[in-house]
């Protein structure tokens, strides 16, 4: 029966073992040499115009907003002498335009407003928004799309600083605007506490809701961009999620199409976790088909609509809670192992994918040669760091020195709490 299944995935293109990381590797650092260039690429390597190497003022707060794929957050911060941040005034919202579509007015009016309890604090805005966007010379950012499934049309091509600005000052309030990616923040966040060890350079990685990366290039191979500082560097968005070179299995395609953006972000939809569970529900609603699981099973399962992350992540990690759809009767134990064989790939191929998207901006650095100095990879998100089913945070790793160890490279994988709220914080503060 383990035979039947796992020729039942490879038959139909999900196959951990077969993946060429090696191959896949190469593409990776190709298309981004072709989005620094400009040239056509599936990576759109976005700018951010902030030097990571900037000076940061301390000992001075700033208000942080966090636009998330879920969560809004805002905060008021300040960073000591010694790096480290103070984090106060925290509060916590819903995403304008997670739950359905909205418009533009009431997009704008939901960010200020909820800024407001805070905004006196500081004279600055670090604002972190994790959505595609092109970010200006003067850090104000024109959103390209949404992902992470967020509906308001209306802003797309809007600069989002701008946008802000104009409904704080309806409130009264003038403030300046500094705007970066989650993972540029991610990224600051590390190197605000470099200052413990010396690091040769910096990557950000998130895997949470989406994914994305964001690593420090020197301005020369920018070449897209004329008029850049010369010898220095610049945290690039590389919006990884939108990478093309993996092809989808059956199941992705599936999936994909239940989506409000299909086509779009695949390499996304792979291995972060908006996604995970219903890749594991079109595999089980095949599988059923398919007659590897039982009637009664197959009954259950097509009486839903999809299957959340954390409850497949649960089941297939050996940890269950009570109201665990999988734990129904319906299930026999042949089920509940088939369910296991079925989805444990879709954990370990995402696994193996995050690994080449973190190996791949290790090398672009082009440092990490000394075991001294490593590359700093400052990781982020919960579904990184809380999933269970395949070890999935111990096969990163390995997969990771396997590609890495024979170049050379040195590394060091930390984890900064709050990483996107201090990394804004220490963007708004240069």
């Amino acid at each position: 029966m383990q035979n039947e299944m796992k020729d039942f995935l490879k038959e139909n293109g999900l196959d951990p073992a077969g993946i060429d990381r090696e191959g896949l590797l190469d593409t990776f650092l190709r298309e981004m040499d072709a989005g620094l260039r400009g040239a056509p690429s599936s990576l759109q390597m976005i700018p951010s115009f902030i030097d990571p190497d900037a000076p940061v003022k301390t000992e001075t707060p700033v208000v942080v907003l966090d636009a998330g794929g879920t969560n809004l957050r805002t905060a008021v911060v300040s960073i000591g002498k010694d790096g480290k941040a103070e984090v106060g005034s925290f509060l916590r919202g819903l995403m304008p335009g997670s739950k359905g579509e909205i418009g533009e007015s009431e997009f704008y009016d939901t960010f200020a407003r909820f800024l407001e309890p805070v905004v006196t604090s500081a004279d600055s805005i670090g604002f972190c928004f994790s959505y595609p966007a092109e970010i200006l010379p003067d850090c104000d950012a024109r959103l390209i799309k949404w992902t992470k499934q967020i509906e308001v049309p209306s802003v797309v091509g809007t600069l989002i600083g701008t946008g802000l600005k104009r409904h704080l000052a309806k409130l009264g309030h003038d403030r300046r605007v500094v705007i970066l990616n989650d993972t540029v923040a991610t990224l600051l966040a590390g190197k605000s506490v470099g200052v413990s060890r010396p690091y040769s350079a910096y990557v950000g990685f998130i895997l949470g809701t989406g994914t994305n990366t964001a690593y420090a290039e020197k301005t020369e191979n920018i070449v897209k961009r004329s008029g850049l500082k010369p010898g220095a560097t610049m945290a690039i968005n590389v919006e990884s999620g939108a990478f093309r070179g993996q092809p989808q299995s059956r199941f992705d395609a599936m999936m994909d199409a239940t989506t409000i953006d299909p086509g779009c972000y695949t390499f996304e939809k792979m291995i972060s976790g908006a996604y995970l569970g219903r890749i594991g529900y079109a595999i089980l609603c095949e599988a059923a088909g398919a007659g590897l699981l039982s009637a009664g099973a197959g009954d259950a399962i097509r009486s839903w609509t999809t299957v959340a992350n954390k409850q497949l992540d649960d089941f297939c990690g050996g940890a269950p809670e009570e109201d665990n759809p999988f734990l129904n009767a319906a299930f026999t134990r042949q089920d509940a192992e088939c369910v296991v064989q079925l989805c444990t790939p879709v954990y370990a191929r995402a696994a193996i994918l995050t690994a080449v998207n973190i190996a791949s901006a290790v090398c672009k650095t082009g440092e990490g040669r000394d075991p001294a100095r490593p590359v700093c990879v400052n990781v982020d998100g919960s579904t990184y760091h809380r999933t269970r089913t395949a070890q999935f945070r111990s096969l990163v790793q390995t997969e990771l020195q396997k590609l890495l160890e024979p170049r050379g490279l040195h590394y060091d994988l930390i984890r900064v709490d709050e990483s996107p709220v201090i990394g804004a914080a220490v963007a708004g503060l240069m």
